[in-house]
């Protein structure tokens, strides 16, 4: 991959080109925009422009440098069951061997550890003493923070003391979804981009380049991704599917159109798959009411579940809009006890329970 095949945030793109080019990179750059629109990748990119035997200010692709900073791709699926395989183990054995991946000696990369994906203080400290280390083989060191909003109050403080005295040869670049939940010392010294999700032509684009993709799938993957690549590529269709028809089954029975034991089927199914992640459930839900509220007010914006959108517009008829305000409320509410490994049953069950009551009373 070069950054001509690149798709989306092309103005980013061209600025960083230019700044390669001109070798006047930031020594801090933060990369902040929705989950899979591309900041790791293009951050891969420039580590491996940056140090190209043969190209100047782009990507040969051919030479060692690209070859191995290139294969530092988190999507991979020997980095992936790396990654799930460090979730069973303790948190005394993650501590000793803090989680950094590395295809070559300039290119370190350190993502979110362990099954509550948290920036960690010992990943912190191994970055500050790696930083102090001048390039092995490139032109400079490039470290990546995927995901630097995860990280905790003790890593985020150490890798302040980082980006104060950062190295001549070092360059770091961190990634969020949320750049607002990073100390604001943090953000003043880096230099910000900001990643928009893809347009649909451009996820059409995205999509035609990757054949392994049934066209039957691709319509439905351009309104369930919502603009972002590295979504579409990681959803697996029948997964989605089931999760979404719990996800609905919570909404009908909160609004008091079908009945509390019809959820109660489907929260059941939910406990006993241990796999069944609690973020991508709200995430699921956080779609349905967005497309809810678009059909409530008549938003011309095309819906998320375009397919699904007569059971939608049955709901939108009796969701008012201060019983989906309370309802995200409620939603932000349960992702901010996510991090303390709550039981997912019992969450997704007390959440209808509390909103029934509102769609009954009329309360917000």
């Amino acid at each position: 991959m070069t950054f001509d095949n690149f798709i989306g945030n092309a103005s980013n793109v061209a600025a960083l080109r230019r700044m390669i080019v001109a070798q006047r990179l930031p020594q801090t750059l933060l990369f902040a925009g929705p989950a899979g629109v591309g900041k790791a990748t293009l951050a891969r990119l420039i580590a491996a422009a940056i140090n190209c035997d043969r190209a100047v200010g782009d990507i040969c692709g051919a030479c060692s440098n690209c070859l191995r900073t290139l294969q530092a791709d988190l999507s991979r699926e020997e980095f992936r069951q790396q990654i799930a395989e460090r979730e069973k183990l303790p948190s005394a054995k993650r501590s000793e061997n803090p989680l950094v991946v590395s295809t070559h000696p300039d290119f370190l990369i350190f993502p979110p550890d362990g099954p509550l994906r948290m920036i960690t203080i010992e990943q912190a400290r191994l970055l500050r003493d790696a930083a102090q280390y001048r390039p092995s083989e490139g032109r400079r060191r490039i470290f990546l923070i995927d995901h630097v909003d995860r990280a905790n109050n003790e890593a985020a403080n150490s890798l302040l003391k980082t980006l104060e005295e950062p190295a001549d040869s070092l360059t770091l670049i961190l990634t969020a979804e949320n750049p607002y939940f990073l100390l604001p010392t943090i953000r003043s010294r880096s230099i910000p981009f900001y990643f928009a999700p893809l347009s649909g032509t451009e996820m059409e684009r995205f999509l035609d380049a990757h054949p392994s993709i049934p066209a039957a799938d691709r319509g439905r993957l351009v309104g369930w991704a919502q603009g972002s690549p590295g979504r579409a590529l990681a959803l697996d269709i029948d997964e989605y599917a089931e999760r979404r028809r719990a996800m609905l089954a919570l909404l009908s029975s909160s609004l008091g159109v079908s009945s509390f034991g019809n959820l109660v089927a489907h929260t059941d199914a939910l406990a006993r798959n241990r796999h069944e992640r609690l973020d991508l459930l709200t995430e699921s839900l956080y779609g349905l009411l967005q497309d809810l509220l678009h059909l409530r007010h008549g938003s011309a914006r095309p819906l998320m579940h375009e397919d699904i959108r007569g059971d939608l517009e049955g709901l939108a008829r009796v969701a008012s809009f201060d019983w989906i305000e309370r309802a995200v409320k409620e939603l932000a509410d349960l992702d901010a006890l996510q991090r303390r490994n709550i039981q997912k049953q019992i969450a997704l069950e007390a959440l209808t329970v509390g909103l029934r009551q509102a769609a009954r009373t009329g309360t917000s």
